[in-house]
């Protein structure tokens, strides 16, 4: 059953880099695509161009240092309680990994579950983890892509709620496909946010179901 929800959806991108993806959900909330308003922009790095971004929108920027808890052997645990604080201190309903880079622990996960979505560049659960576009083009895969998941403690190992794929072309190397990825990233993110604040999304073990969802008609083929 859809949710009908009497204030916007609340919430949190946590980013590390230039937040080319919180630009794009930014740029959907903006123009009516998505019900949803960023109550914070949080990174672990003071000089992210996220950051930036957030400010020139008037969103709330939070740079939240590490260096305090480094040396310490619950220093992951320790760091995302204090994310979490922050993260009630702002009422939140959904929590967005955009580029960020560090690995969240089951402090947060359990405290968000199934309201903390990451996005990956490649279609999970083929090639989790990084240089995903080298290992696309290295194993002669003909699709590459991204996908929308849930957040669980597993790196990349969540309930998938939406991909996107590409043809991996002949001539690609990892900077042209990953740039090819990127526009279908900015595309599936912003949807998925918005499925969500319709209440469309119910998790179903590993799977995702997506209420009201209309096939696309023709299969995707890889090449001619």
């Amino acid at each position: 059953m859809s949710i009908s929800r009497t204030t916007p959806l609340r919430v949190a991108v946590l980013a590390s880099g230039r937040g080319s993806n919180l630009q794009a959900i930014v740029d959907a909330i903006e123009g009516g695509q998505v019900q949803a308003r960023i109550v914070a922009v949080i990174s672990n790095k003071k000089d992210a161009v996220a950051l930036e971004r957030a400010r020139k929108h008037g969103l709330t920027d939070i740079f939240v240092d590490s260096k305090p808890f480094a040396g310490r052997p619950d220093s992951r645990e320790a760091y995302d309680l204090m994310l979490l604080e922050r993260l009630q201190q702002h009422e939140v309903d959904l929590v967005l990994l955009a580029g960020y880079m560090k690995i969240v622990t089951g402090v947060l996960v359990n405290a968000y579950a199934n309201r903390m979505m990451n996005i990956h560049p490649s279609l999970l659960p083929s090639f989790p983890g990084l240089d995903v576009q080298k290992k696309a083009i290295d194993w002669g895969c003909k699709l590459a892509g991204c996908t929308v998941h849930f957040v669980t403690e597993g790196v990349d190992e969540g309930p998938i709620i939406i991909q996107a794929a590409v043809p991996i072309l002949d001539d690609d190397i990892p900077e042209t496909l990953a740039a090819r990825i990127l526009v279908q990233e900015h595309k599936i993110y912003p949807r998925a946010v918005q499925l969500f604040a319709e209440g469309r999304l119910r998790v179903d073990g590993r799977r995702v179901l997506i209420e009201g969802a209309k096939p696309e008609g023709e299969a995707i083929i890889s090449s001619a």
